[in-house]
């Protein structure tokens, strides 16, 4: 059983990790947005939409079937690298010879090798995989710390070499293949787990009991993320999607460096406290205020500053994704009550009721697809937003029972947060209408956002601000 440091340790660290991580990758891709043309990104974002729905493969629901188990040993594991690796050799072999009909799909040849090439993230993939896996459920994640950062500054200097050099879309398939082989490389050296010569296809039918319910729920969400931009590649123009990424992009960094390392830590946590429903509660709903605590004012401050900030760091030719930034910041607003209610089901072993929420969500989020598909690419962002809010309540809806936790509560314990946002993101949004230039109006914000925002916490003597500023000196004691 875990220990309440050990949990803050390894989501410390696995923050930075993140937080390092996107960073970086953020720094890089101002640069390249800056090098490459919009409808180079579109392009890259096509290919994508294949090899992302193909990763799910590559973990086939026994990476979190592995961290869920209490008594996994080495057979389990060893037997999940071979089947694993077996099996993305397939996967490669389908998207190898597919890619001449996806480039004639989109009506661009030059595609093909694009795809062939980019697909072999899926061999490289699946063996890392498993070591991941090995990290979580032994909560050390100071390995993923190297790993990552190496991958990602190693992939930084690829992906600006050859654009620099003019190579175009490959200065962004040479970026996501060095990230995946560095940090597979550093991660193997890093972590002492090697795959023994065993193999056992009774335990991985009994992983996959567990596993195949997540795999098709994983199969869902992906799947349906990526229908959206396979829908306006298809649709619209390459431009479009590069608009509608890019807009994605910015709060994604932002909500990824926290949904991750809450997501990472908190599973193996409550899977350990499984058999304790009030700790597992407990655990939930300090998640919930602590995460929104701090990613509800991030996408607020970066909701009301998307104008002058895109125009600074993108430039003009990238103004057209201001619209779509703001629409998925407000969406990511509320990830932690998703991450959170999520994890609590898994932990607790409940892979069915998980598969019945995502069948639920996907055939809301299918039907705004199809009512927005032929209005606008703005319509089905928007679309995307109303079925997030109706996925809280699904999420959440089991707990109620499992848990005695119910939405409203969940939303209660986010209020303060809400409420200090809004009046942040209000007093923050009017600084632009000063005229200043962009810089100095984005440092303005920046500055009168945060120092806002923590005095109302203060004053109001928020519980969730407290806690964090507990943690971290508890954590600087410790380490002094």
């Amino acid at each position: 059983m875990p220990s309440a440091k050990t949990v803050t340790t390894n989501f410390f660290w696995r923050f930075f990790e993140r937080s390092g991580a996107q960073l970086v990758t953020f720094l890089v891709s101002i640069i390249l947005a800056r090098l490459l043309e919009p409808s180079v990104y579109g392009e890259i974002a096509l290919v994508l939409v294949f090899t992302t729905l193909l990763q799910v493969f590559v973990d086939s629901g026994f990476g979190v079937a592995l961290i869920q188990k209490k008594n996994a040993d080495n057979l389990d594991f060893s037997s999940v690298f071979y089947f694993n690796i077996f099996s993305c050799a397939i996967l490669y072999g389908l998207i190898f010879f597919a890619a001449p009909y996806i480039s004639t799909f989109y009506h661009l040849d030059h595609l093909t090798p694009v795809i062939r090439v980019l697909g072999l993230v899926l061999i490289v993939s699946a063996v890392r995989n498993v070591q991941q896996a090995y990290v979580s459920k032994n909560l050390i994640f100071k390995k993923f710390f190297f790993a990552t950062i190496g991958g990602t500054i190693s992939a930084a200097i690829v992906g600006i070499t050859m654009a620099c050099l003019g190579f175009g879309i490959w200065a962004l398939v040479g970026q996501q293949l060095t990230n995946v082989i560095v940090g597979t490389i550093i991660l193997w050296m890093t972590v002492k787990w090697r795959p023994e010569l065993i193999f056992s296809l009774e335990r991985l039918k009994k992983l996959f009991n567990f596993g195949w319910k997540m795999l098709v729920s994983a199969l869902l969400d992906t799947g349906y993320n990526q229908l959206r931009q396979l829908i306006i590649g298809k649709i619209y123009t390459a431009k479009d999607l590069a608009f509608y990424n890019q807009g994605y992009h910015f709060p994604h960094v932002v909500a990824v460096n926290i949904n991750t390392s809450i997501d990472s830590v908190l599973l193996p946590a409550m899977s350990a406290e499984q058999d304790n429903r009030k700790r597992v509660r407990e655990m939930t709903r300090r998640a919930i205020r602590v995460s929104t605590y701090i990613m509800m004012p991030m996408m607020m401050g970066l909701a009301v500053c998307a104008e002058p900030l895109v125009r600074l760091v993108l430039t003009e030719k990238w103004m057209s994704c201001v619209p779509f930034l703001r629409i998925f910041c407000i969406t990511y607003a509320f990830f932690p009550i998703h991450t959170a209610n999520l994890n609590a089901i898994k932990a607790l072993g409940r892979s069915d009721i998980f598969l019945k929420l995502e069948i639920a969500k996907k055939v809301v989020g299918l039907t705004a697809i199809l009512i927005t598909m032929n209005i606008s690419v703005m319509a089905m962002a928007y679309s995307m937003l109303v079925v997030s809010v109706l996925s809280q309540i699904i999420n959440s809806w089991p707990n109620k029972k499992l848990l005695d936790y119910h939405y409203l509560a969940q939303l209660k314990d986010m209020l303060p947060q809400i409420v200090f946002s809004c009046i942040m993101g209000a007093a923050v949004y009017s600084i632009k209408f000063v005229g200043f230039d962009d810089l100095t109006t984005i440092i303005l914000q920046i500055v009168a956002g945060i120092t806002m925002y923590i005095s109302l916490s203060k004053l109001f003597q928020i519980e969730s601000f407290k806690y964090i500023i507990d943690t971290i000196v508890k954590l600087f004691n410790q380490k002094k």
